[in-house]
């Protein structure tokens, strides 16, 4: 992060902090709300075969962890293009 003026690199880090708050947000809902908080209404609705609460509680939480991992990396490239501290390969 040479590159950076200091003005430059309070502004990335705000923004990289401001992403992985929301993602962590989304990931928090869906774990603990879908999860364990709406698990009753959301078991009303079946899935596979399967009630949804169950499904967000076993699987639903695990694939849209791995599914941020993505987006964060993804959008993490952009802001890295962005302020130009894009890895060179």
């Amino acid at each position: 992060m040479s590159n950076l003026s200091e003005k430059n690199a309070e502004e990335y880090w705000r923004r990289n902090k401001s992403l992985m708050v929301k993602l962590g947000v989304i990931w928090f809902a869906v774990s603990y709300g879908f999860g364990i908080l709406l698990v009753d209404q959301l078991n009303a609705i079946h899935l596979g075969g399967y009630k949804l609460g169950f499904w967000f509680a076993q699987q639903g939480s695990i694939y849209t962890f791995i599914l941020l991992v993505f987006y964060y990396t993804w959008a993490m490239g952009r802001l890295d293009k962005e302020f130009d501290v894009e890895e060179e390969e």
